[in-house]
């Protein structure tokens, strides 16, 4: 059974830098490929970032270009999001989702498009 689990949320100030990771368990990772999507309070869940299944092609929301990177690394079965310069519409829960695609460059934004996903790590960014 495929297990996701995010980690690294917490409460920072804008300005400062978080890092999440999700940590995929039950197949190897590399057979997936892997989008982070975020909800705040009232708001539909909304695509932040993606990596490919080999980590050779990834994209970015508008709203955190430059602020946000997204890597993995297979070895420890994890896919990791590091972002700075919060914001305080940074807020939100943020979870990872992943989709079996290996072998396929294409990133996947839309929510339908992922079979496994996390519980979730709150991100609080205080003013």
């Amino acid at each position: 059974q495929v297990r996701l689990v995010e980690s690294g949320g917490g409460l920072v100030r804008a300005g400062g830098s978080l890092r999440l990771s999700c940590t995929i368990s039950g197949r190897s990772a590399d057979n997936f490929g892997v989008g982070w999507f975020r909800q705040a309070p009232g708001k539909e869940r909304e695509f932040v970032a993606g990596i490919n299944w080999n980590g050779a092609n990834t994209k970015v929301a508008d709203s955190v270009k430059g602020r946000l990177t997204i890597s993995r690394d297979d070895a420890k079965n994890a896919v990791y999001v590091g972002m700075t310069r919060l914001k305080p519409e940074d807020a939100a829960v943020y979870y990872c989702a992943a989709r079996s695609a290996p072998f396929r460059t294409q990133i996947f934004t839309e929510s339908t498009s992922y079979n496994y996903w996390g519980q979730g790590t709150q991100i609080t960014v205080s003013s």
